[in-house]
């Protein structure tokens, strides 16, 4: 609302209840010097808005030379309409693993924060902690346009015990690897284009045949591989208990989210790395790719690999980026999950705003984060910038303006929590199958049936770092084809597993799902 009309409506009441609560106080400032409001100056239904205020606000990245010029446009925004401003600080990507969760146990002064299930400290971590402020009413109260545009799914994932703990993101998000390629080599090597794992293996023969190699990169391709073999098999999904960074659990049907195990222990893991085993043997990927530091679209980049493996938004979002400057390019992918109708929604918790549990403002917090939603003019300043600056709109498509110097101009923000597909607008550098698969999937997506659910590991962290160390030794070496006697290395990733611990860890898991009711249907 307008702060025009909230005074025109309140002042009488404002002033009155202003004079009683505040008589003989002080505003108090928080430890970062910011001009505080008088927390006793509300009146039922309304928030008292006369007094100025500044929201700390943690983000993800570094400040470009031209971030302040946008947030102070942002700023000028927000005064006008709640008489409140937003100070940025940023962790940079660096010290993410240190730092996020230094801000939350440091008691530092802060109002808000990114935060996500896969942060440092995970969201539901957080929530049960008591670092999060309980905003429920609040959004009932003071901020209805967000309560209404957020469906109730998503209110109901960002909710622990039945309270609101964070605000999602609008954007729609999809669990969606494929095998990228390019559509020119199946022309030039005479081959059919990919779209099943025969055609897969098809591509990557030929391609080694014309001496390039089809995967290339760093061991981190162990995770493409896995993800691989999850959405390629029957109705596995990922399941709780162990980070998806590295070879996780499952449960072996989205239908019963109780059934969990840990691919290792099945056939059908042991027939995929049989068949990366058969794949290093045949020259798919370097001798040396365990010891190398270079990432695989850098290596696609640089003519060194002919595909690659990645999600929708990463190579549609990227790929001017990676492939602009090459020669002959029609990219396509296989998407492993469209085969066993696995395609699915992330969660609305995969990207939040919290507000801090110490913040003072809460109130202003919600409210300014119900206008970087569900206003399009705050998401085109947090998502592209100033208007003839940073962008421009030509034929419907987001670009940069012809005198946009980037020494000078450069800036933006991780301000994924703010997104709203809504208000998205295409950008001219993006693959358009981009919007042309997000359209189908809304159609035909899975919801992620461990939406709401948070796994509290303190009592299996002994068994999950010994489980870490196995993953990251022979779990990989399994996933790159990397062992002498490939029945004999499955046989020791079981028993290692098992002394670790995994049995226990499955068990704790099942133990909490116990009480568990899905978020989302």
């Amino acid at each position: 609302m307008k702060l025009k009309k909230v005074m025109s409506g309140i002042l009488c009441l404002v002033m009155a209840i202003t004079l009683l609560a505040g008589c003989g106080k002080k505003a108090p400032t928080n430890e970062t010097g910011n001009q505080t409001e008088k927390t006793e100056n509300k009146s039922e239904g309304d928030v008292d808005l006369s007094e100025h205020v500044t929201l700390v606000m943690y983000l993800y990245g570094s400040a470009g030379v031209a971030n302040e010029d946008i947030l102070a446009e942002i700023n000028r925004k927000l005064t006008e309409d709640i008489n409140t401003s937003i100070e940025v600080k940023y962790i940079d990507w660096g010290d993410i693993g240190t730092k996020y969760p230094l801000i939350w146990a440091s008691n530092e002064a802060f109002d808000m924060a990114y935060a996500s299930v896969n942060t440092a400290v995970p969201f539901y971590t957080l929530a049960k902690q008591g670092s999060l402020y309980d905003i429920t009413d609040i959004v009932d109260k003071y901020t209805p346009t967000l309560k209404e545009t957020v469906p109730e799914s998503s209110w109901a994932a960002t909710s622990s015990e039945g309270k609101i703990y964070g605000v999602p993101t609008l954007g729609s998000g999809y669990t969606s690897t494929g095998f990228v390629y390019n559509k020119e080599n199946c022309k030039k090597w005479g081959i059919s284009e990919v779209t099943d794992l025969e055609s897969m293996i098809a591509y990557c023969d030929a391609s080694v045949a014309h001496g390039i190699y089809p995967f290339n990169g760093n061991a981190d391709i162990f995770r493409d591989f896995y993800k691989m073999l999850i959405e390629t098999t029957g109705n596995w999904v990922p399941a709780p208990g162990i980070s998806t960074e590295e070879m996780h659990l499952v449960t072996r049907d989205y239908n019963n989210y109780k059934d969990i195990v840990h691919p290792a222990f099945t056939d059908e893991f042991a027939q995929f790395v049989t068949m990366m085993d058969e794949w290093e043997a045949k020259g798919y990927w370097p001798k040396d790719i365990l010891s190398s530091s270079t990432g695989d679209k850098e290596m696609y980049k640089n003519g060194q690999s002919s595909s690659y493996i990645t999600h929708l938004g990463d190579w549609t979002g990227n790929f001017i980026n990676i492939h602009g400057k090459l020669a002959d390019q029609d990219i396509d992918a296989w998407y492993f999950a469209e085969d066993h109708n696995k395609i699915m929604k992330s969660s609305p918790a995969q990207d939040i705003t919290v507000v801090n549990a110490n913040s003072k403002y809460p109130e202003r917090c919600v409210m300014a984060i119900e206008k970087f939603l569900t206003d399009q003019s705050y998401y085109n300043l947090w998502q592209s910038g100033i208007e003839g600056r940073q962008y421009e709109i030509v034929d419907g498509y987001l670009e940069k303006p012809a005198n946009y110097d980037e020494s000078v101009d450069a800036g933006g923000f991780s301000a994924w929590a703010f997104s709203n597909s809504e208000f998205k607008i295409p950008l001219r550098t993006e693959h358009p199958s981009r919007y042309v698969k997000m359209d189908e999937w809304s159609k035909t997506y899975l919801s992620d049936p461990y939406t709401g659910f948070s796994f509290d590991s303190s009592k299996v962290s002994t068994e999950l770092s010994a489980i870490s160390n196995v993953n990251s030794t022979l779990g990989i070496q399994l996933m790159l084809g990397k062992t002498d006697n490939v029945e004999a290395a499955i046989e020791e990733y079981r028993n290692q597993l098992k002394r670790a611990g995994i049995d226990t860890v499955i068990e704790e898991v099942n133990s909490q799902l116990e009480s568990f009711t899905p978020a989302v249907k």
